[in-house]
């Protein structure tokens, strides 16, 4: 076999699917825009450091609650203002809003923090029970990102191994944050325990993206399901402009050929008199 008669890799991949050296740059843009990057992280934490930072300054749990929501609130209305994507603002305002309303409830401080230590205990679960359920999370979050959808489930045996094991990495990360967080809650004091929140905020996030990074990087390359889907309309409005131009040439055909036939038939029925009365004896 010749180089020119060779598969390239091109060839041997199934279609619709990101050539590998594109992999790492594509998984890296995907992972920042379903995680929020830079600005998802800060928004992440500013309510809680704010709400701690204020806490320990004067002890007050109004003040600290209305300048948590507040700070929350402000981020939402620059996200609207600048038409950016609203959903790590959004959350947070909904996150910090369940926190101030606990919080007012019982008159704990803590319980500021009660609803998101909730939230990332249930989170891990999910993680875990997903993966162990054959439909791993972090292959639900990302694959309309990486415009796969659940293709990986089927067609990307290797793609799935990776989200199985990024959902477990996240699953036992966060459920490692839980087993220091929850005991804190019921021995630790607020100012402390708040602290210590705040300080474990960005760092498992940032290992769990970089695991999450480091699985898919060396997974094979998403298959892109729209591109195949585009595909497959393009094919079949191609295949039926095709069969209207057949039609039309049929039709263009046979209105030709119809006074042709008229014609014919004309010539033939004058003839056959005269032909009857040669025969005659």
């Amino acid at each position: 076999m010749t180089s020119v008669d060779k598969p390239t890799d091109e060839d041997a991949r199934p279609q619709g699917q990101t050539p590998d050296t594109d992999v790492q740059t594509v998984t890296e843009a995907a992972l920042f825009e379903a995680f929020g990057g830079l600005r998802g992280m800060i928004e992440t934490v500013l309510p809680g450091l704010l709400f701690v930072t204020i806490y320990t300054i004067n002890k007050d749990l109004h003040s600290s609650a209305i300048a948590a929501l507040g700070v929350s609130l402000l981020l939402l209305v620059a996200r609207l203002t600048r038409r950016d994507t609203i959903k790590h603002a959004f959350s947070g305002v909904f996150g910090v809003a369940f926190g101030v309303v606990f919080a007012m409830m019982t008159g704990n401080a803590k319980d500021f923090y009660l609803p998101g230590m909730l939230y990332t205990l249930g989170l891990a679960l999910a993680y875990i029970i997903t993966t162990l359920c054959g439909v791993p999370l972090i292959g639900l979050i990302l694959g309309p990102v990486f415009k796969e959808n659940l293709s990986w489930r089927t067609r990307n045996p290797g793609r799935k191994k990776a989200y199985a094991k990024a959902s477990w990495a996240w699953g036992l990360i966060l459920l490692a944050k839980c087993a220091i967080l929850f005991p804190m809650y019921w021995w630790a004091d607020t100012t402390k325990f708040g602290w210590v929140l705040v300080a474990l905020k960005i760092p498992p996030f940032l290992l769990a993206v970089w695991l999450t990074w480091v699985f898919l990087a060396k997974a094979p390359a998403p298959i892109d399901v729209f591109a195949e889907m585009e595909a497959k309309e393009k094919a079949e409005q191609e295949a039926k402009e095709a069969r209207e131009r057949e039609a039309a040439t049929r039709e263009q055909f046979a209105q030709q050929m119809d006074p042709l036939v008229d014609e014919t038939l004309q010539r033939l029925a004058q003839e056959e008199p005269q032909q009857a009365r040669h025969r005659k004896p």
